[in-house]
């Protein structure tokens, strides 16, 4: 039978909501760590007895807070979350087991301050663990992407340095809304005031960013992840269109919201979009539908399934 947590992890624990969550009731508390509320008030009397003030404040809006001042001790992780933390970064990151990587040595830096029980699991892990490199990631710079993470918090406008997918450079002014990581490349979300509508670019290409006085409020109903994928799956070279024989409902599943807007059309439903590798949007997303559908628009995109076909076709033998 596996032991459940020491009080003194319990208590750090308590330490932990109180510190992300001023005003935490007792019953929140309890329902956090899992225990009574006699139980998480014993827990508030540890922190006390070691010297954390730890306030009480009576009436509708009251609960738990720290005091003013508060000199927090250091981070302890279990030793759960200490393994759980190098094989997130060995996962984003697979150069991390390079201690001369700059990933590296600050996860070397966090392995060396665990406690020596937690301490050697972790270095173990990232010892004997092996991580195969996406090979479709792109690292973007750490100052860079700081810079727009300063300004998506600040609200402030930046002028960027883009550098395109064949070399070409320009400068654009925009408001950015959000900095979002989707399958090992870092974006920016942001509204272009040059060309008057939303962007993505990613973050490995920007050469320069620089803060602007001006301040911008993004959309109250923005969804940085949702508005990312459709943004990706518009503005490509080759438009397209492509009709299921099959009701919205059934085909939405198969669906990722980089090819295109589904719509309803009676028993059917038409899927508009564009693209700029037709031959990619064929083999790979519409050959995995188990759906008929029609290509209706983009001859491109028409010559790709129509050799992905014949690839097929060739595949099976006539019948003896």
């Amino acid at each position: 039978m596996r032991a459940g947590p020491s009080p003194t992890a319990r208590a750090l624990r308590a330490l932990e909501i109180l510190q992300a969550r001023p005003g935490t009731t007792a019953d929140q508390l309890a329902a956090g760590l899992g225990v009574t509320e006699r139980a998480a008030r014993r827990y508030v009397g540890i922190l006390r007895e070691a010297g954390i003030p730890v306030e009480s404040v009576r009436g509708p809006y009251g609960g738990y807070r720290l005091g003013r001042g508060t000199r927090l001790p250091p981070v302890v992780f279990t030793q759960e979350q200490a393994l759980g933390l190098v094989m997130a970064v060995l996962d984003g990151q697979p150069a991390a087991i390079d201690a001369d990587d700059l990933v590296g040595s600050a996860l070397g830096k966090v392995i060396r301050a665990l406690p020596d029980s937690v301490g050697r699991q972790a270095a173990a892990l990232r010892a004997y663990a092996s991580a195969t490199p996406d090979r479709h990631a792109a690292r973007p710079d750490p100052a860079t992407t700081s810079a727009l993470v300063t300004a998506v918090a600040d609200r402030r406008r930046v002028l960027l340095t883009y550098r395109g997918g064949s070399g070409e450079e320009w400068d654009a002014e925009v408001d950015p809304w959000a900095v979002v990581v989707r399958y090992g490349r870092w974006y920016l979300l942001c509204h272009s005031h040059r060309a008057d509508a939303v962007r993505t670019y990613r973050i490995d290409r920007v050469r320069a960013v620089r803060l602007l006085t001006h301040g911008f409020a993004p959309p109250a109903d923005l969804d940085p992840v949702a508005a990312l994928e459709e943004n990706l799956g518009a503005g490509w070279k080759y438009p397209t269109r492509v009709v299921f024989h099959a009701p919205q409902e059934k085909v939405t599943p198969w669906i990722r919201p980089t090819m295109g807007r589904l719509e309803a059309a009676g028993d059917r439903c038409v899927l508009v979009g564009s693209t700029r590798n037709p031959t990619m949007y064929a083999q790979e997303w519409l050959a995995t539908v188990p759906f008929g559908f029609t290509v209706e628009e983009g001859p491109e995109l028409r010559a790709a399934v129509a050799t992905v076909a014949a690839r097929f076709s060739a595949a099976v033998p006539p019948p003896p």
